[in-house]
């Protein structure tokens, strides 16, 4: 009995022992850092209003219904400057995130891509300067606007997903 104890129900137990204390390291390491990685995001989130949105003080989430698929937030400039519009849309590899930063008068103010999953050399693009340039002072019309060869997907997808801001600011301007 000694060695099929040795042999099988140590090692068990053992095991569970090393599991439970992993477990509760894990647990405990995850409420540590919970509070502090929710706080890094909304400075992230703050700050990239800021920059779509430069002459706003601060801003207030709007509670609007009717807001077309794509648009997940809206925030106002407490100043009246213009809103912000937390976007996303279907591009070429997943799910690409966005914000847009539209003022009051119906004017893009910044574009931002948030985060994506495109293909680095093409529709990582989208994500850059040279496209993201052509977005600040259009109107709804996006007049000028081009897409980037190569990347038309994702291209298409970031106007769709500033296109789908601008329904929202129809629907939220005057609220």
């Amino acid at each position: 009995m000694s060695n099929a104890k040795n042999d099988f129900v140590l090692p068990i137990v053992v095991l569970t022992v090393i599991c439970i204390v992993v477990s509760l390291a894990l647990a405990f390491t995850e409420q540590a850092t919970a509070p502090i990685i929710a706080a890094a995001e909304k400075a992230a989130a703050e700050a990239a209003e800021r920059e779509v949105l430069p002459s706003a003080d601060s801003f207030e989430p709007v509670q609007a219904t009717g807001l077309p698929d794509g648009v997940t937030e809206v925030y106002r400039a407490t100043n009246g400057a213009g809103f912000v519009f937390m976007v996303e849309g279907k591009g070429y590899g997943g799910t690409v995130k966005g914000i847009v930063g539209i003022d009051a008068g119906g004017i893009i103010t910044g574009t931002k891509i948030l985060s994506h999953s495109e293909t680095p050399s093409l529709g990582g693009k989208t994500a850059e300067e040279p496209f993201q340039s052509q977005f600040p002072g259009k109107d709804s019309t996006l007049s000028g606007v081009s897409v980037i060869s190569g990347a038309s997907v994702s291209s298409r997808c970031f106007i769709g997903m500033v296109t789908q801001a601008f329904s929202a600011y129809d629907i939220v301007k005057g609220a």
